[in-house]
């Protein structure tokens, strides 16, 4: 899931650019943004950056072991 602080500075960039006449409806487009953004987000199943170097990593140890394996594997079949 993407970050509150990102959602919120997003929603704040948007509403810097309505125009004064809408400053009396102000809070109410900001939460209107708020609720569509984090549901857009939701629904495009997106990561933390955080959690795609954890993922990232774990697939590197993944291969390492795997091609460890192969070659293993490989010396055995010579042997026989």
């Amino acid at each position: 899931m993407i970050d509150i602080k990102t959602i919120e500075l997003l929603v704040d960039s948007l509403t810097a650019k309505l125009p004064p006449s809408f400053d009396s409806i102000k809070s109410d487009i900001e939460a209107n943004f708020k609720a569509i953004i984090q549901q857009q987000f939701t629904k495009l199943d997106l990561v933390t950056r955080e959690e795609f170097d954890v993922q990232t990593a774990v697939l590197a140890r993944t291969r390492s072991k795997l091609e460890a394996l192969h070659e293993s594997l490989a010396q055995l079949k010579a042997k026989t």
